[in-house]
């Protein structure tokens, strides 16, 4: 196999949790035209069912499910779903997250239990389901969205200027910093059978904050800018495919420099 053919997802069946939001689409985009039979999967089927149009209309194969996260019988739906209609799946990109608890450090269990069982038990137990299944096939790519939030502390000199995140919470951090060892736990077991588990940590993508952040967080990164809507899919290609056939374990920061500076 050329080296240029190893990046090629021709063949390949994977399934993107989430998929309409800032990181979803551009994550389905790019599996789509690697050539995967690609599924995406959520709450939210009619907004995934439009995209999965304008991605048929362009002759890539996508499908819209519906996925509820914090439903065990949902997601052994999915699971179900996939396996009876293209009999396995080859790559799995954990990329849905729930966004609750997300202002200030006190909170009742409740709260912080909502955001964990989407987040964390729902990770956990989706990575399963697949990963056995991918196990039993001898291969397969598992990639987990995490964020550059989990690997730093907060930098509230980022929103000097706005009104953002006056009161931070350590919910997101601590989830997405799990994640990172989560990955490393999962790649241990799942290795023998040749399945890789990985995690990308992308950061900065712009969606229209405002402008003093803008120049707070573009001057805080290597690169000097924020992400754009493309830059995350040379790296799930990557990962989904043989060309990293040898990475497993490993999380590959996606933010412009921000967590090396």
């Amino acid at each position: 196999m050329g080296v240029l053919e190893s990046f090629s997802l021709a063949g390949k069946i994977a399934l993107v949790t989430g998929g309409a939001g800032l990181y979803g689409r551009q994550i389905v985009a790019a599996l789509a035209e690697a050539g995967a039979t690609t599924y995406m999967a959520s709450r939210d089927v009619a907004k995934l069912e439009a995209l999965a149009k304008e991605h048929r209309a362009q002759g890539h194969d996508v499908t819209a499910l519906a996925l509820d996260l914090s439903s065990d019988a949902s997601i052994e739906a999915v699971h179900e779903t996939i396996r009876a209609r293209s009999g396995r799946c080859d790559i799995l990109v954990n990329n849905a997250v729930t966004r609750s608890a997300t202002s200030g450090w006190d909170h009742d269990l409740e709260a912080y239990d909502k955001s964990l069982r989407v987040n964390a038990s729902a990770l956990f137990k989706i990575t399963s389901l697949f990963g056995k299944a991918m196990a039993a096939n001898g291969s397969g790519s598992i990639i987990n969205i995490g964020s550059m939030m989990g690997m730093v502390g907060v930098e509230m000199a980022n929103y000097a200027g706005t009104d953002m995140s006056a009161d931070p919470s350590p919910i997101y951090f601590y989830e997405k910093g799990g994640m990172i060892n989560f990955t490393r736990w999962a790649a241990s077991i799942l290795g023998k059978s040749n399945v890789r588990v990985n995690c990308l940590s992308p950061g900065g993508l712009f969606s229209n904050q405002p402008a003093p952040f803008v120049k707070n967080y573009s001057d805080r990164t290597q690169l000097g800018r924020m992400a754009n809507d493309t830059d995350l899919m040379g790296a799930i290609v990557f990962l989904a495919s043989d060309a990293s056939a040898y990475i497993t374990g490993a999380n590959i920061p996606v933010d412009g420099g921000y967590t090396a500076k």
